[in-house]
């Protein structure tokens, strides 16, 4: 035992050894707590969060006591002499000099850019004094995508079992890259970078009946890219989301989602991805 703290100490491996342990008891409670409210929440989409939160809680519990053990495993081995070691050479013989080049040689980049043939806008562009005209875009000058929205086959194969009331009503789709745990949209806004992350839509129901039949529908520049077609199952009322993840990342251009219920369209919005437009407002 005092061999193995000997080999411990004045070293940082108890450090890293308390700390991956004191995240994976964090994570542990997370977990504990995710799955407390998955089994307590009365509305479908928050069990169905809490689920991924206690998978996700887990899965990095796991990963963090794995990790205390893989350092405390490696701390207990016998230290390796690392030292880098140098023979002094007495007969060396002296760098050479490096002859100067002169300056007249090269041409500096200024010179190499500008031409006397190129005009003044492209030349401070060329030297970074100024912006491309296409950089100023704002998502005024995008183009709105005005079509006629329907429903696709694709997304209307199945036959409602309830029929539509007058209070049924799906609420405002709003768009925000993060969501609460009670599916509240965090800085939500209509315009978004390019690239690669998850777009929730969030929104409020009521009046709806288990057995009505809903679809959704994604599409970039009017042509649709995903959606989704099931038997509503989700109760009468209550919060509710929706998301979209793109294997190839959001492009630029216009996004918009509709919602259907029963056949009858409920819900629209779209958002703008542009990454001009977000440095503008910058």
């Amino acid at each position: 035992m005092e061999e193995i703290l000997a080999n411990l100490s004045g070293t940082v491996s108890p450090w890293l050894m308390g700390t991956f342990f004191t995240l994976g008891l964090v994570a542990s409670l997370a977990a504990t707590k995710s799955w407390r409210e998955m089994k307590r929440s009365p509305y479908f989409f928050q069990r169905l969060q809490a689920g991924k939160r206690l998978q996700t809680y887990l899965t990095a519990s796991f990963a963090l006591f794995f990790i205390t053990m893989i350092v405390g495993f490696y701390s207990w081995q016998e230290p390796v002499d690392s030292s880098v070691r140098s023979a002094i050479i007495s007969n060396s013989k002296p760098i050479p000099e490096i002859e100067e080049v002169e300056e007249e040689a090269f041409p500096s980049i200024d010179e190499t850019i500008v031409d006397e043939s190129i005009s003044t806008e492209d030349r401070d562009i060329a030297l970074g004094l100024a912006e491309p005209n296409s950089q100023l875009i704002t998502v005024l000058e995008q183009p709105l995508v005005a079509t006629q929205l329907t429903l696709p086959e694709t997304y209307d194969r199945l036959s409602p079992e309830a029929e539509l009331q007058d209070n049924s009503n799906l609420g405002t789709l709003t768009f925000s890259t993060e969501v609460t745990d009670e599916y509240d949209a965090v800085d939500p806004r209509q315009i978004f970078a390019e690239g690669f992350y998850t777009l929730y839509a969030t929104f409020d129901y009521e009046g709806l009946e288990d057995g009505m039949v809903w679809s959704w529908v994604w599409r970039h520049n009017g042509n649709v890219v995903e959606g989704g077609n099931e038997v509503w199952a989700y109760g009468q009322e209550g919060p509710g989301y929706i998301f979209f993840n793109p294997e190839e990342g959001f492009q630029a251009g216009q996004y918009s989602l509709d919602v259907w219920v029963n056949g009858e369209l409920m819900a629209q919005s779209s958002a703008v991805m542009n990454n001009a437009s977000i440095s503008a407002n910058n």
